[in-house]
């Protein structure tokens, strides 16, 4: 099958970071793609190399292109009109996906694979589908190329961090941070000062920390990372801090200890999300390491005080592994998605 995939650069990187790794993910499966995005800046840095049968395009060019198979919206992005009523005039329409934001909400069950009929506009009799991203049998799943827990399993994160000059000094715990403006960085590095720690900085809001870091806390800048490369890094963690939604699905495939700061949103809807996600995750861990990754994901996300200090080192790597086991008893979303897009044919 022919794909075409449709990103709208909203801000920061999840967007374009989720559409390039499923793009990604889809043309390592032998299905030709094409990705059609209003800003590709970002690939430039994420995916220099680009990735075998992934074809980048211009937004903008796809009012004079014929649709393939399978048309992929990625977060409600709206295809160009021209381009949906092209689709609309086929004999055998493509199947239209809108491939939805990631949650552990409950609506997320009731919501994933309905069809929507397009009563109105240029897809007038065209059915669009919701597909859903999930933690939970019954949704979408998570992206998870095949051969990525080998790949994880084989890592050698000493020798990694040798290569790029980022090795830790003796006794070092190493951590990774990426968060967005406004994360409470001062209240994390007295934490991580209660040892010796090397903080792995990325680009952007964490920067600052390195002004405020003293010892026994060291900080190392990295430069923008390569989709890859950024698995390795949090690969490499004992600890790693993420942002978004692209960021937090590679920490869980980690299987490392993470705190997630997800995307403030001015309603404060983003409290319940981050909630529902602690409920399943958390939902076999004793009390008090619940308790305390709870206080620490509140207080990260703005939402409570600051912990007096970081849940047990042991417990949380034990959740982090059980975690990462559940979610790999599921079927991943391309798996998924090249089944549904099958069935709708």
């Amino acid at each position: 099958m022919h794909w075409d995939l449709f990103c709208r650069v909203v801000d920061n990187f999840g967007d374009i970071g989720v559409c390039w790794r499923l793009a990604a993910d889809l043309g390592a499966r032998g299905q030709p793609v094409r990705l059609w995005v209003d800003d590709p800046s970002a690939l430039a840095w994420m995916a220099p190399q680009g990735a075998p049968q992934v074809e980048l395009r211009r937004w903008a060019d796809a009012e004079n292109s014929a649709p393939g198979a399978v048309v992929i919206e990625a977060f409600g992005c709206d295809p160009p009109p021209a381009f949906v009523a092209r689709m609309a005039r086929l004999p055998a329409p493509p199947r239209w996906i809108n491939l939805e934001y990631l949650s552990a909400e409950g609506y997320v069950r009731r919501s994933h694979g309905l069809r929507s009929p397009q009563l109105a506009g240029p897809g007038k009799g065209l059915d669009k589908w919701f597909f859903y991203p999930g933690f939970e049998p019954g949704t979408g799943g998570l992206i998870r190329e095949p051969g990525l827990m080998d790949a994880r399993q084989r890592f050698d994160a000493t020798a990694w961090l040798h290569e790029r000059g980022w090795a830790p000094q003796s006794g070092e715990r190493v951590v990774s941070l990426f968060c967005y403006p406004g994360a409470p960085l001062a209240a994390l590095l007295r934490s991580l000062a209660d040892r010796p720690t090397l903080l792995l900085l990325t680009p952007g809001a964490a920067t600052q920390a390195a002004a405020l870091a003293a010892p026994p806390l060291r900080c190392l800048t990295l430069p923008w990372l390569t989709q890859p490369d950024y698995d390795r890094l949090l690969w490499a963690c004992e600890l790693n801090f993420v942002r978004g939604e692209d960021s937090f699905v590679r920490a869980q495939w980690a299987g490392a200890p993470f705190v997630w700061q997800i995307y403030p949103q001015h309603d404060a809807a983003h409290a319940a999300k981050l909630d529902a996600f602690l409920a399943l995750m958390l939902a076999d861990a004793d009390a008090g390491t619940a308790a305390g990754l709870r206080s620490l994901w509140h207080a990260w996300n703005g939402l409570g005080p600051w912990p007096a200090a970081l849940p047990s080192g042991d417990a949380w790597q034990a959740l982090a592994r059980g975690w990462r086991e559940r979610l790999l008893a599921q079927p991943d979303l391309g798996t998924q998605l090249l089944r549904f897009a099958a069935e709708k044919r």
